[in-house]
């Protein structure tokens, strides 16, 4: 099986890029020699605007080079992580032209929301939901408060929608969890070509002894909830100690809280080794997300180190966390959020029995051995699908059971 990856990176590094990261590496691990297919948005400084709109809508150069190389190195199989904005779906039309499955993973909700986060003005926001030309958007700046740019990503949006785009010429989607599955069927998409399969850690970081304190791992950032984690804080007045790793644009909040409050402590950037270690000995992690995630990562990294989860109830999280591997609140309720935390530090004994349970969830759902099944077997049906596809549009009669699988298919 000739598998090509295909990502756009962000400016700045986030938990996309590491999924795109690790399912090249798993797949390496397991036999496969994956071709990458990598743009970065640090090209878009030296870019006329007007040119960054147009390769939105359609990126030419995308559309050949994709077209040589899937012909060239015969792929079977092209999959697509981000494609937002130098990628382009022109990418899509390149690779099917060519005659290779398509296979795109759904990280956010850009495809349905300009903002890619069904989140608007502090609160959860479905305005364009089930519109083909997101206008709400416009009105409301959606995409980095800027009219003009929100404006050049609803049109090509519309255009695409115009087009069919997303539901002719994808096989498969990936969405990481049932509650993102669901709000894609929901806005209309079919449900039969959006397939769950969550993320995985692998290596096994392994479980950690656990400790005294809550720690936070994330972008500093509103809509990540940190106001509301340190409202939660300044009600807890010091008797629960906090490590927050990250950075963004609430660090001066995060250093102001920390001035006030000694059980605060802000540790800044960490690599992953280091983050493992500290969620290995904290007693829980937090995450306050005000966005319905659609998965939560950082959660599952807690469950590989033994360590429960408070998190915010709604979108994967809620699906993620269960009364066995942690608890959850009302999203922005600081007062619920409190509660959690008082329950969970006036019952020690019941933080310390969840901790074989997350490491069990971890080792039933998100190892690399389950993620590599669950990834080759929606290969395999996506390449069955766009042969099928072909056929039928020749005029035969074949099933996308009857198709042979390519070589070295399990690596």
């Amino acid at each position: 099986m000739r598998i090509l990856i295909a990502h756009n990176f962000y400016q700045q590094s986030g938990g996309e890029d590491s999924v795109f990261y690790a399912e090249a590496a798993l797949l390496e691990q397991y036999g496969h020699a994956p071709l990458r297919y990598v743009l970065h948005n640090n090209q878009i400084h030296n870019m006329a605007r007007i040119s960054v709109a147009g390769k939105t809508l359609w990126n030419r150069q995308v559309h050949r080079e994709l077209a040589d190389l899937v012909r060239n190195q015969s792929i079977d199989i092209v999959h697509f992580h981000n494609t937002f904005p130098l990628i382009s779906p022109a990418a899509y039309s390149a690779v099917r032209n060519e005659g290779a499955a398509i296979v795109q993973t759904l990280h956010n909700y850009r495809i349905l929301c300009p903002s890619a986060l069904l989140f608007r003005d502090g609160h959860n926001c479905e305005e364009c939901l089930h519109r083909k030309v997101k206008l709400p958007a416009i009105k409301h700046r959606c995409y980095r408060k800027s009219y003009r740019a929100t404006t050049a990503l609803t049109a090509a949006l519309a255009f695409h929608n115009w087009r069919d785009t997303f539901n002719t010429e994808v096989d498969l989607y990936i969405s990481p969890s049932q509650s993102a599955r669901e709000k894609f069927v929901e806005a209309g998409m079919n449900p039969d070509q959006i397939v769950v399969k969550p993320h995985f850690i692998d290596p096994d970081p392994s479980p950690g002894p656990g400790g005294n304190y809550a720690v936070f791992v994330g972008r500093l950032s509103y809509e990540k909830g940190v106001g509301t984690l340190l409202a939660a804080w300044e009600k807890l007045g010091g008797r629960v100690p906090l490590k927050i790793i990250g950075d963004g644009p609430m660090r001066k909040d995060i250093l102001e809280a920390a001035g006030k409050d000694p059980s605060i402590e802000w540790l800044g950037r960490r690599p992953l080794h280091d983050i493992y270690t500290v969620l290995g000995q904290a007693a829980f992690l937090v995450v306050p997300s005000l966005t319905r995630e659609t998965f939560g990562r950082v959660a599952i990294e807690a469950f590989a180190t033994g360590t429960p989860v408070v998190a915010a109830h709604h979108g994967a999280l809620a699906d993620i966390v269960t009364d066995h591997t942690g608890m959850t609140f009302h999203p922005g309720d600081a007062d619920d959020l409190t509660r959690c935390v008082e329950e969970f530090i006036t019952d020690p004994s019941r933080l310390r029995n969840m901790r074989p349970a997350c490491r069990n969830e971890f080792q039933r759902l998100y190892t690399g051995e389950k993620n590599y099944q669950q990834l080759i077997a929606i290969y395999q049906q996506a390449i069955r699908l766009a042969h099928a596809r072909r056929a039928a549009n020749l005029g035969l009669d074949l099933d996308e059971n009857d198709v042979p699988l390519p070589d070295n298919q399990l690596g």
